[in-house]
């Protein structure tokens, strides 16, 4: 078994997933009226969250039980990179998303849809935390110390 390799499957599943809302939910979500827009992110967002919480932590833990086999300390950095997404998801997007949550479908329509654009910007640091582990691992797959 070779754990490396799996959290490095599993945080090409994170970028993915993130490189998924951004590329074609979001968008996607922007088109929609006030309404339907809120209700289609408050489903998505509860499900996202989660599944992006745990491929952060199984990459981690895959990555922490690969450092016990070989000692190379990038495993440490991947690991510890990927499981930044979630500081950054409570102390940066956490605020966005309580003011989304608040917001009742029948306000009006541009502090919804400005709210909704800046959460979408603001998932794009998911992504790059996504990428920056992938690099880590690669890194560490393609080079390996020994």
């Amino acid at each position: 078994m070779r754990p490396g390799l799996y959290a490095f499957a599993v945080a090409a599943a994170f970028l993915g997933a993130t490189l998924y809302i951004g590329v074609v939910e979001q968008p996607a979500r922007l088109k929609l009226g006030g309404r339907a827009m809120l209700k289609e992110w408050t489903f998505s967002f509860r499900r996202g969250t989660l599944t992006l919480s745990v491929l952060a932590v199984a990459s981690a833990v895959l990555a922490s039980i690969q450092f016990r086999l070989d000692g190379d300390v990038r495993w440490i950095i991947g690991g510890i990179t990927i499981l930044a997404s979630w500081p950054y998801a409570y102390f940066v997007m956490m605020p966005m998303n309580i003011w989304l949550c608040a917001m009742s479908p029948g306000q009006a329509i541009s502090p919804v849809r400005k709210l909704m654009r800046d959460w979408g910007l603001l998932e794009w640091g998911l992504t790059l935390i996504g990428f920056a582990a992938c690099c880590s691992f690669a890194w560490v797959l393609e080079l390996p110390a020994h």
